[in-house]
């Protein structure tokens, strides 16, 4: 069984962002950027997938502009057999996204499908939702677990709901996103990463997978949120309830 996964580009987590000048979107020249996290979570459960002997083969699929290759060579780097990189500028959406990844399926016909439940510099959450609904398979969101049955077919998936978790059973091929505990995500060693330089990494365009790209949407404005005031020291519990139901009035 091949597991395609999805891994995208973001922001490195530790960096502050800054708004432009202009607030037509944060600022990521001369910013670190790396895997989004979720991506990697995604990316090790497919690893330990294939290493217990239950997928023949990962493969590394990344959409956006040409830099997009270096977040590709971190994925072969902890253990991805090959990339796909599907270059295009910033600006795609989900429904973009997993309109290029449901291209990718149809020519590399994976059994599984693995990504990320969000990335950190949108934090839409839907590109998985929209991709398996459009190639009307069935999903697991939010997993915490996943087993797999290779003879049935199926996955098992215990994902994170508000109200503890839930397990669903899956026939594959199925899309799964990951959630934060689902596992902790390798590091690249140094000969993986000197061997990542010589793994394959394939390149297409949106017209070379016959999809049109155009978004529904439209970034008026980006700005910071409001600067958070400065908290004061109260002497008395009086106090503090006065100020709590006169100043916050929460009381």
């Amino acid at each position: 069984m091949k597991i395609m996964v999805a891994v995208k580009r973001v922001v490195d987590y530790a960096v502050k962002i800054r708004v432009k000048p202009d607030k037509t979107g944060v600022e990521t020249q001369n910013v670190k950027m790396s895997m989004n996290p979720f991506c990697e979570i995604a990316l090790e459960e497919a690893l330990r997938i294939r290493e217990s002997g239950l997928a023949s083969e990962v493969v590394a699929v990344s959409v956006g502009p040409a830099q997009c290759v270096d977040t590709l060579r971190t994925g072969l780097a902890m253990g991805a057999d090959r990339g796909i990189h599907v270059e295009f500028k910033d600006g795609l959406n989900p429904l973009s996204v997993a309109k290029v990844l449901r291209a990718l399926v149809e020519a590399e016909k994976p059994g599984l499908l693995i990504l990320g439940k969000q990335a950190i510099d949108d934090d839409c959450n839907q590109t998985g939702q929209m991709l398996a609904g459009l190639l009307k398979w069935p999903q697991g969101t939010f997993a915490s677990k996943v087993t797999l049955d290779k003879e049935k077919r199926v996955a098992t998936v215990d994902r994170e709901v508000d109200g503890g978790i839930e397990t669903v059973l899956l026939d594959l091929p199925a899309v799964i996103t990951t959630d934060l505990r689902l596992n902790q995500p390798r590091y690249a060693t140094l000969p993986n990463i000197m061997k990542a330089k010589s793994k394959v990494i394939k390149k297409y365009t949106p017209e070379d997978l016959n999809v049109e790209i155009k978004s529904d949407l439209e970034v008026l404005q980006v700005t910071e949120p409001p600067k958070r005031k400065a908290g004061v020291v109260v002497s008395s519990v009086n106090e503090l309830i006065d100020k709590l139901k006169n100043e916050a009035r929460v009381i």
